[in-house]
Parts: structure tokens; C-alpha cells; sequence
């Protein structure tokens, strides 16, 4: 049982922390020989250890969740969290017995010095991000028992354990988006880039979070999941398959934030989405204006204007409230537009499209001309779509748009 709980353990940590640099081909090794390195043995004293603190925070979990009007809720809740507390720290307890004395002593393999190199990578968040390190350990714990009780093979364990082992963490998943956010979210409700390495964290995150949480809850049919869900999860599987390039990565990214605004609406704020989706356009943009090949740059495109449709739809419709009075009025302009033209989906959707297409173009055009990021060749991309579509008239060293003039002049234009 003991290399049981250390053979689980390893598996655990590469997954859990993939978020701050985990080695991926160390994961892939693992993945690769699973079903030879998890060989129950004899019980130790700590697998002993860890499956009575184990069965004691599942049954306070049962007693806590379940109505029970002959006890305090209060003080089920405080029983809960002891024991849960006691559980945690007997699987610490068997990190630092059964691998640190081995590779302090020189007899540890390479899978126990990588193993204990990433829970060290864990507790190296503890100095100046102790708020994230606090719910990352506790995650970190979780996962390393979690395989052990799933090759058990004892069906009812499973059973009770999955339940608890959800509810906890779905509870650290929440409390470990909540704290990007507060880093993300500030005066300015735009995209900074400077916090490219958060709004990293946030993707990996949701996507661990639909990989290992989501997938389970849909496996076990937990609370009768809804089937909206489980949509976004086939959607998301599709982008599982193969080697993804940018274009399919943020394809993912914004699958995965369209997930989020269902599972972490609090957690992951409207402000903090806006933001990330702000990021995911400003990436689409650059890969239409980059790629050289044309087959290539209109498949980027196409993503680019599926991610446009998305945050104006999806997020910003769902907005209240807003920086300033114009740039509310100008959504709103947008968005009856947008709902007149969606009038042709049934009678003429090809014509939909097109028009839908016009009016994204034509609103991202807006945006681009006030940003210091110098966007000429996806605005020249942008008005050569609008005259193929008869929507600007194009003039010697000028376009004409709506019945103005706009004169293009050393790469830039000018009203």
C-alpha cells in the first residue's frame, strides 16, 4: 500500500502542477506505463494512517451535506473541516516520511526526485503567493490520494469518495480563479499585458478543472448534471485530439471561456472574462495579420470572427455596467443591429451571414483605429472583405464606407 499511495502520488503531481511549469514528457513517461507502476504492496503504517483520516472526513462530509435536524449544522460543519484538516495532513505527513528520506539518503529513482521536486514547486508559492500556495497544496493532497482510492477497487468507497472529493474541489477551483481575478481585475477594464502570465494560469486552470472535475461529474452523473454541460464538455474533447496549432489553441481558449461563464460566473467575474477574451482577440488578430499562407489566413480568420460574434454576444450583452455612457450607447447600436439582421437567419441565411459578417467587421475596424498596436495589414485585410462584399467602394488611394470618403494615407486612414 505504501508504494500504492507513492506510485499515485507521483502520477498526481505532474497533473496538478502542469499550471507552473510541470515537464510534460516527465507526465507523458508516466501516462505511458501506468498500468505497471500502480502494484498494490504490503500496508505500511502510513497508508494505515491515511485511510482511517480518510474514511473520518468522508463520513463528517456525509453527516455535514446530509439534513439532519437532531444535530447543529454549525457544528457538523466545524467536525467536517477537522477532519478534513487531520486527512490533509496525513498525506503530507507521508510526502515528507517516504520521499524525502529517500532522496536525502541517495536512494530515491528519478520518478521520486522529479515527484518531489514538484511538490517543492508547490510549497515554493508560499513566500509571495501564499493564497494561491494555500489552495494549490490542498489540491496537490487531494489528487495524490485520489488514485489510490480509484484502483481499490472497492466500488462504495469510490462512490462516497468521488462525492466528497468534487465537492472539495470544485471549492478550490473557485477559490483559485477567485484570486487571479483580484489580480487581474483593476481601474482599467481592458487587456494588460502585463499580466499575459495570469491570464495563462486562468486557462490552464479551467482547462484542468473541465479535464479531471467536469469529466468526473459527467462519468458519475453527479446531481444529475445538466445537459447544456455536457455539450461544452464534447465540445471541448474535440480539441483534445492531434497537436493543436495557435488558431486550434485559441479556438480552445474560447470554448473554455465560454465553459467558465457557467461554472465560475462569481469566481471568474464579467470583468476578468471581458479581459480574457480581450487577450484571445488580440492573439486571433495577430495570426490573421502574420499567416502568409492564404488558405491558412482564412481559417484564422473565420476563428477570429466566431471569437468576435462570442464576445459581443456571450459576454458584453450581458453587461451592465460600463465605463462610460458612449461606449454604452455605441454597444447598443451594435447590438440592435445585430438583432435585425439575425431577422434573416430563417428567410435568407446565407444573406445572415454575410451581413453578420459586415457589421463584425466594420465594429472591430472601430476599435482597431484607437489602439497604439499597429494593425495595417488585418485593416487592409478588413477592407478588402468589405468590397468584395459591396460594402465599400474602392477609389484610387481612398475607400468609401457608408457614403464617406476614408483616404488611406502612409498606411493609416484617415476620416
Amino acid at each position: 500500500m505504501k508504494k500504492l499511495y507513492f506510485e499515485g502520488m507521483i502520477i498526481m503531481v505532474e497533473k496538478s502542477l502542469k499550471i507552473t511549469g510541470a515537464d510534460k514528457t516527465f507526465f507523458n513517461k508516466i501516462t505511458n506505463t501506468i498500468t505497471k507502476i500502480l502494484t498494490p504492496t504490503k500496508i505500511g503504517i502510513n497508508g494505515m494512517l491515511i485511510s482511517i483520516k480518510r474514511n473520518a472526513v468522508i463520513k463528517a462530509f456525509e453527516s455535514y451535506i446530509n439534513d439532519n435536524e437532531n444535530y447543529d449544522k454549525e457544528e457538523l460543519e466545524k467536525k467536517y473541516e477537522f477532519a478534513y484538516e487531520a486527512y490533509l495532513e496525513s498525506l503530507d505527513k507521508y510526502v515528507m516520511d517516504s520521499i524525502y528520506k529517500k532522496v536525502k539518503n541517495g536512494t530515491a529513482s528519478e520518478f521520486e526526485k522529479n515527484a518531489l521536486s514538484k511538490y517543492y514547486e508547490v510549497t515554493s508559492l508560499k513566500e509571495n503567493e501564499y493564497i494561491e500556495y494555500k489552495y494549490r497544496k490542498q489540491k496537490y493532497l487531494l489528487e495524490l490520494d485520489v488514485e489510490g482510492v480509484r484502483i481499490s477497487n472497492k466500488e462504495k468507497l469510490i462512490e462516497r469518495y468521488n462525492k466528497f472529493y468534487i465537492s472539495k474541489m470544485d471549492t478550490l477551483y473557485k477559490a483559485i480563479l477567485k484570486n487571479y481575478s483580484i489580480k487581474v481585475a483593476d481601474t482599467m477594464n481592458s487587456y494588460d499585458s502585463t499580466k499575459e502570465w495570469i491570464y495563462t494560469k486562468i486557462f490552464y486552470t479551467l482547462e484542468d478543472y473541465i479535464q479531471n472535475i467536469l469529466s468526473l461529474k459527467i462519468n458519475t452523473n453527479y446531481d444529475g448534471i445538466e445537459e447544456d454541460k455536457i455539450l461544452d464538455y464534447e465540445k471541448y474533447e474535440s480539441y483534445t485530439v492531434g497537436k493543436l496549432d495557435t488558431r486550434d489553441n485559441i479556438e480552445k481558449n474560447m470554448v473554455l471561456l465560454g465553459i467558465s461563464r457557467k461554472l465560475f460566473t462569481h469566481s471568474l467575474p464579467l470583468i476578468v472574462a471581458e479581459q480574457c477574451y480581450e487577450k484571445l482577440l488580440k492573439d486571433a488578430r495577430v495570426l490573421v495579420q502574420d499567416t502568409k499562407i492564404a488558405t491558412k489566413r482564412e481559417r484564422a480568420y473565420s476563428m477570429l470572427i466566431s471569437l468576435i460574434e462570442d464576445y459581443n454576444v456571450k459576454l458584453l450583452s450581458t453587461k451592465v455596467y460600463w465605463e462610460s455612457p458612449k461606449e454604452r450607447d455605441q454597444y447598443k447600436k451594435f447590438w440592435n443591429q445585430y438583432k435585425e439582421i439575425s431577422k434573416l437567419k430563417e428567410t435568407d441565411f446565407i444573406e445572415y451571414v454575410k451581413q453578420k459578417e459586415i457589421l463584425f467587421i466594420k465594429d472591430d475596424m472601430k476599435k482597431l483605429y484607437n489602439t497604439k498596436t499597429d494593425y495595417t495589414k488585418i485593416l487592409k485585410y478588413y477592407r478588402r472583405k468589405l468590397v468584395d462584399y459591396g460594402a465599400m467602394k474602392e477609389m484610387k488611394n481612398s475607400f468609401k464606407s457608408e457614403g464617406k470618403y476614408i483616404k488611406v494615407s502612409k498606411n493609416k486612414e484617415v476620416a
